[in-house]
């Protein structure tokens, strides 16, 4: 006797490559736009045709991949307390860091403008999802 089983509730994944890429547009489309928007507080070196912003997209993908989760897991009890506000500051962190790295190439002056980055890569992340990754999801089913 045969038995045949089907998994209905499967969460289905995009390619890694697809994901990656789409996050890396729109993570540089966020960096540019708020650089251009806001040109003493955020900014980016355009030398090398605008390499230096390719570059902090990755490390901020990257980042986001490798060191968010920990940062959320260890940041738990005060995002719990905080009622989800502290979240955002987490992505804070993560754009000091990549400020860090990338010294004079990549600057954001002060914590404020860092947070309205956060926020501005945060909305991204939703929009990418609702609008360009659920969509190729239900596409495939």
């Amino acid at each position: 006797m045969m038995k045949i089983v089907i998994i209905k509730n499967q969460s289905k994944r995009l390619n890694s490559f697809i994901d990656w890429l789409i996050h890396m547009f729109g993570y540089a489309l966020v960096l540019i736009a708020v650089s251009l928007i806001f040109k003493k507080t955020i900014y980016i070196d355009d030398s090398y045709f605008g390499f230096w912003g390719l570059v902090s997209a990755i490390l901020i993908y990257v980042l986001n991949k490798t060191i968010k989760p920990i940062l959320v897991w260890l940041t738990l009890p005060i995002t719990g307390l905080t009622l989800g506000l502290f979240y955002p500051f987490i992505n804070v962190f993560i754009l000091n860091i990549v400020d860090f790295i990338l010294g004079s190439h990549f600057e954001i002056g002060g914590i404020l403008m860092s947070f309205v980055v956060a926020i501005c890569i945060s909305i991204m992340n939703l929009l990418m999802s609702a609008l360009i990754i659920e969509p190729i999801l239900r596409r495939n089913s």
